[in-house]
């Protein structure tokens, strides 16, 4: 899709290939099931993307794909779907990029994010910003995903071309928890995290989603939103601090999960309604999507 405005949102981060294996019943390591496996697009900032596109805003990609057949299909899947993708780096000595999950009745099993493509772009990703193509300074919502270097997050942590823009910010996964320290450290934007996420940034455990949120407003995060499953979730700043269980459902698939949720929850606060509404809103959304009732 070629952006016609600016767009309405900036999704920075991973755009890959999601190859998804599942099956119906309860797995373990080492188990052998029969199943289906399927390939989708993916990566955070494009799950992120494709929710909010559903939701009724315009995003645009900043991202790094291969200039190769994986790479041209991956952009039209994009286009499709209603994402702007002018803006994204497209390298001709990068392969683009792939993530690999095994899902089970019982959850997911294991997962490899094969993101080199993307770490090795670097800040080139970035050009839209600094170059013209996008307004200075930037002052939509911008979606930010773990899977850049820390490097390149510590520089989007203090850049002044995100400092008027609403940003909002998630690890991508727990073993990318760390790399959002420099966005607790300077107090910049809302960070979307689990319970397990949120214990390896104030490195501490907690019993639940509210006693994250004070860890990590205490080390200094701006604003926090802590989920914890099927657990209740906490949205928290200095001022306010708001909890909510989802709804109970039947799951058929995790894998999109926190980014269809951090979508949701954007697009109902960019709509200008109050906090309470937008958590919930976002709470259901999740719960649509997964119990299989939301098409990817």
């Amino acid at each position: 899709m070629t952006a016609s405005h600016p767009p309405d949102i900036l999704c920075i981060g991973s755009v890959l290939w999601d190859i998804i294996g599942r099956s119906d019943q309860s797995m373990r390591q080492g188990s052998d099931m029969p199943g289906r496996i399927t390939r989708l697009p993916g990566g955070v900032a494009l799950n992120i993307g494709m929710a909010l596109s559903r939701f009724g805003l315009a995003p645009a990609l900043l991202s790094a794909v291969g200039r190769d057949p994986e790479g041209d299909e991956l952009i039209t899947a994009c286009a499709v779907r209603g994402l702007i993708t002018d803006f994204i780096y497209r390298s001709d000595d990068l392969p683009t990029d792939r993530y690999m999950a095994v899902e089970g009745a019982n959850g997911l099993i294991a997962a490899i994010a094969d993101a080199h493509s993307l770490e090795a772009a670097g800040d080139k990703i970035l050009g839209p910003l600094s170059d013209g193509r996008l307004p200075q300074p930037f002052t939509g919502a911008v979606a930010l995903d773990g899977n850049l270097t820390i490097d390149l997050l510590s520089q989007m942590a203090e850049s002044p071309l995100l400092a008027r823009a609403d940003l909002r910010v998630a690890p991508a996964s727990p073993g990318k928890a760390l790399r959002l320290g420099p966005f607790v450290k300077a107090g910049r934007g809302t960070l979307y995290v689990n319970l397990e996420e949120a214990g390896l940034l104030c490195q501490a455990e907690f019993t639940d989603s509210r006693a994250a949120a004070t860890g990590l407003l205490t080390r200094g995060a701006a604003r926090v939103v802590v989920t914890d499953g099927s657990k209740p979730a906490t949205v928290a700043d200095p001022d306010s601090m708001l909890t909510e269980t989802p709804p109970p459902v039947h799951v058929t698939r995790v894998t999109g999960a926190g980014d269809t949720f951090m979508a949701a929850h954007i697009a109902a606060e960019r709509s200008g309604i109050r906090a309470e509404q937008a958590l919930h809103r976002a709470l259901e959304a999740t719960a649509l999507y997964v119990s299989g009732e939301t098409r990817i």
